[in-house]
């Protein structure tokens, strides 16, 4: 049985960033705490997010829904019927011909994971890649002086600001 070695050359990465500023994606899309499930869901699937942040009236990050958070909550809302192919009871006085809808009203709030991980413009962008890689979370929070948030930093954002050592590639 022949056997084969791998040789794995490593080139150095330069960080061409500074600051969580320089890291961050601005104005990021976000929930409210007070929208309906149904609709931060339809946010998420329109946009292609796995999580948004949720902030409360004065734009203060207060915690993040993700599509975790919303399969959790669906499963504990499930009903299930007496006997399979039993259709859900209906009251007496829906009419004929139309059918009753179970609303969702539950709120972001109710369903939001209320941890927020931060960091503030100026921090340095090697502090932001130790907090995330410590944290194990693909993205931090940039808020301002009040607390307002003002970006957001994934690991695409920071993937996006290495290239090799030497290299002058334009990404």
């Amino acid at each position: 049985m022949a056997s084969s070695t791998v040789t794995t050359v490593r080139t150095p990465l330069i960080m061409e960033a500074g600051t969580a500023g320089d890291l961050m994606t601005i104005n990021p899309v976000s929930v409210d705490q007070n929208v309906s499930v149904p609709e931060a869901i339809a946010l998420l699937m329109d946009r292609g997010f796995s999580a948004a942040p949720v902030i409360d009236e004065a734009g203060r990050p207060v915690g993040v829904i993700s599509r975790t958070d919303v399969l959790v909550h669906t499963r504990e809302r499930m009903t299930y019927p007496m006997h399979p192919g039993a259709p859900p009871p209906a009251p007496e006085h829906v009419p004929d011909g139309f059918e009753l809808e179970e609303v969702d009203s539950a709120r972001v709030a109710d369903i939001m994971t209320p941890i927020v991980f931060s960091v503030t413009p100026d921090t340095p962008a090697m502090q932001v890649i130790r907090q995330m890689r410590e944290l194990h979370v693909h993205q931090l929070y940039v808020v301002d002086k009040d607390q307002v948030l003002v970006g957001v930093i994934t690991a695409v954002d920071v993937l996006r600001h290495l290239r090799p050592e030497g290299d002058d590639w334009d990404v």
